[in-house]
């Protein structure tokens, strides 16, 4: 919705969570390690630049020193893909940390870690139904949102979040319209069906696969197809948890190389 004096854009989003993400453990060890598994986790880098290590040196800067840790990961998700699986990781590594930690109160330091980790780690923190606004940081609870099937396609291909804002035609597009306050399926995709992911013409510019994934849950009875923040996974909403396993399935022996998967978002928050 516009761009900031520092080179941010103004943005309002609509986030939820599915039962559908990587795995992350951690155990106290005698010293630090780190191992990354999954079917994507030869993607991932294994150093300091990976936002795992980082929000466990960021846990220590902010609490001291509390001891070796081993963390494993387990990623499940495409990289660089739109949905915030990167973010995700962050934020369960802050708060696995803090439980591992025993650190009691720490949730304030915490979102200050996640919005210096990167803009999206915040709402992932908070891994509930909301409405983000400013850079993504200022987050506003989204009570009554219904678990909703859905079905996650990513073409294998990756998008270049800085590339996608750059060809982006407009940046003062005005705000998502007013959520109701009585929510459940049919009314969630009336609301979808007047609003836009302003980033998917310019995506799908620079990565024509995304326009075939949409097009592939469409044909499969998707009630909603859209992409998912810069891309290049694609949602679609279906009327029953049997209709979008019948359509992953379908599209994914079309389509073996691309990551498709049938989930549900998470009605309630489920971080404890």
């Amino acid at each position: 919705m516009g761009r900031r004096s520092d080179g941010y854009h103004s943005l309002e989003s609509l986030v939820v969570f599915t039962s559908c993400g990587d795995r992350l453990t951690v155990r106290a060890a005698a010293g630090d390690a780190f191992s990354i598994r999954g079917p994507f986790g030869n993607r991932l880098p294994s150093d300091g630049e990976n936002l795992v290590l980082k929000a466990r040196d960021a846990m220590r800067r902010g609490f001291g020193e509390m001891g070796g840790v081993a963390i494993a990961l387990e990623k499940r998700l495409p990289v660089a893909a739109g949905i915030g699986g990167g973010s995700s990781d962050a934020a369960a590594a802050l708060r696995a940390l803090a439980r591992l930690w025993g650190m009691k109160g720490a949730e304030a330091r915490m979102q200050s870690m996640a919005l210096d980790l990167g803009a999206d780690v915040p709402m992932c923190l908070a891994a509930r139904p909301l409405l983000a606004t400013g850079i993504g940081e200022i987050l506003e609870p989204v009570d009554g949102f219904p678990s909703l099937p859905v079905v996650l396609v990513n073409p294998g291909t990756t998008v270049s979040t800085p590339e996608v804002f750059r060809v982006l035609a407009r940046r003062d597009n005005p705000p998502l319209p007013r959520l109701p306050s009585r929510l459940d399926a049919d009314i969630i995709v009336a609301w979808l069906q007047n609003t836009r992911n302003d980033l998917e013409t310019p995506a799908a510019m620079l990565a024509p696969d995304i326009a075939d994934a949409l097009s592939a849950l469409r044909s499969k009875g998707a009630a909603i197809a859209r992409m998912s923040g810069s891309g290049a996974t694609c949602f679609g909403l279906f009327p029953t948890r049997a209709a979008a396993d019948a359509a992953a399935g379908s599209i994914a022996a079309a389509m073996p190389s691309w990551f498709c998967v049938a989930t549900e978002t998470t009605a309630e928050e489920q971080v404890k």
